[in-house]
């Protein structure tokens, strides 16, 4: 099997995954308030975790979006786009130290030379969109040696503002269809 087509199958599994896990929390709604036991500090610490894996990133705001509709949408935004942020620095770090974990193509020189240029808007902006491609912006940071302070600061940003969508979206979703 060759790498596109393991790439592949790669990507299919992470959708099963997340389709699978927005399924589970669905039917186990109920069990979902129980997490409202942990207040901000879990809901910092499961963002967190989920945001410290380095490519295929756990969904982390399928929980913020729940929490959402148990706590306050704008302090859980607040709490899982702390923890998200503080999350990615696993990401950073992994280009601080210098290791070849990116594979080199023309497609990582363009984007490291986007980094140069725009690095903390990039930051920001790859923070708020949805998407993998956040650990690469990451170890690129940390590659070109962006200060942790700047890095932290457009991630937390970027991470917070997600987060307000997702939990005001679940806020609003979940209480719509009361439980």
């Amino acid at each position: 099997m060759n790498k596109e087509t393991r790439l592949k199958i790669a990507r299919i599994l992470a959708l099963i995954f997340v389709v699978g896990l927005t399924l589970f929390l669905y039917l186990n709604r109920e069990k979902v308030r129980e997490l409202e036991a942990l207040g901000y500090p879990g809901i910092f610490l499961v963002s967190l975790l989920a945001n410290a894996t380095l490519i295929l990133p756990l969904p982390g705001v399928l929980f913020t979006s729940a929490m959402g509709a148990v706590f306050n949408p704008f302090w859980v935004a607040v709490a899982a786009g702390t923890g998200a942020a503080i999350g990615e620095i696993s990401g950073y770090l992994a280009g601080f130290s210098g290791q070849g974990i990116v594979e080199r193509t023309q497609w990582s020189d363009r984007f490291e030379n986007w980094m140069r240029k725009y690095g903390a808007i990039t930051i920001l902006v790859l923070s708020f969109v949805p998407n993998p491609i956040f650990d690469v912006a990451g170890i690129t940071a940390g590659i070109l040696k962006m200060p942790l302070w700047q890095f932290l600061l457009f991630s937390w940003i970027g991470k917070v503002l997600k987060m307000i969508l997702f939990s005001y979206g679940g806020s609003f979703v979940l209480n719509l269809f009361p439980f």
